[in-house]
């Protein structure tokens, strides 16, 4: 047997990476819920593995932000030795989440990896649970775009905005401010101010299905002051997005499907 031993040998273990949506347990899917269920271990940032309860038969592994990789490497040497593996991200896993670190940690990692069985279990991400909350800003065509510039120069993030805000699509900006990148959202808002009419609704939702819930819906012109955190999920409008008013409530929000040239 070679030193990563062999597939048939080690390879009988598993990993299965988990959505668990945007906090509030119900929405959780089945799916999900029972591939926790089936795990030895679980792995994640310290916040997520939090929500998942503690039960007997299950080692938590919880890590500090920005080791997504080596969370990664970790599951799958558990895997490797036999261990039903789960690896947990809050909303979608796909969505810039453990999802991608786990296969970038396999292509880069000993061919016995490529063997095991690795399973995505989708949740419900941030941008549709804040959208679901005010109707539909997401009607229409839409992207997301994560303000971090942890992975890529700050350049490609305004690139890629400038590109979508003039091609006329609702944005749901990820990762918007933090204690470290306290500026980036302001200079995106800025950005969109220069593109988009000063109306554009946006849309400030933080702690979405969670107790803390807080939703905003601000004209553009008065965003780019309005407080917000990691927490905080940020939708800008597109130019056909629309407000249907309600006395005492906050307004409905939706992008038409269909657009006009």
């Amino acid at each position: 047997m070679s030193e990563s031993g062999s597939v048939e040998a080690r390879g009988k273990g598993s990993v299965t990476i988990i959505g668990l949506g945007p906090g509030d347990p119900r929405l959780l899917t089945d799916s999900a819920r029972a591939a926790l269920d089936r795990a030895q271990d679980l792995i994640g940032y310290i916040p997520y593995v939090a929500r998942v309860p503690e039960r007997e038969g299950l080692t938590r592994h919880a890590s500090d932000n920005r080791v997504e990789v080596d969370r990664a490497r970790h599951a799958l040497e558990l895997a490797m030795s036999g261990r039903h593996v789960a690896v947990v991200s809050g909303g979608d896993p796909g969505v810039f989440a453990m999802a991608a670190a786990v296969f970038e940690a396999v292509e880069q990692g000993p061919a016995d990896w490529r063997n095991l069985e690795i399973r995505v279990e989708p949740g419900i991400t941030a941008m549709l649970a804040a959208a679901a909350r005010l109707g539909a800003p997401l009607g229409g065509d839409f992207c997301a775009i994560s303000l971090s510039d942890n992975l890529k120069p700050w350049e490609v993030v305004t690139a890629r905005l400038e590109a979508v805000l003039r091609a006329g699509l609702s944005v749901a900006l990820y990762n918007p401010i933090s204690s470290a990148r306290p500026w980036q959202l302001g200079r995106a808002l800025a950005l969109a101010a220069e593109i988009l009419p000063p109306a554009t609704p946006v849309i400030f939702a933080r702690a979405v299905t969670r107790p803390d819930e807080s939703l905003r819906v601000l004209a553009l012109d008065e965003a780019r002051t309005a407080p917000a955190d990691m927490a905080t999920m940020v939708i800008i409008g597109a130019p056909t997005t629309r407000l249907i008013e309600r006395e005492g409530r906050l307004p409905f929000v939706y992008t038409p499907r269909s657009v006009t040239v």
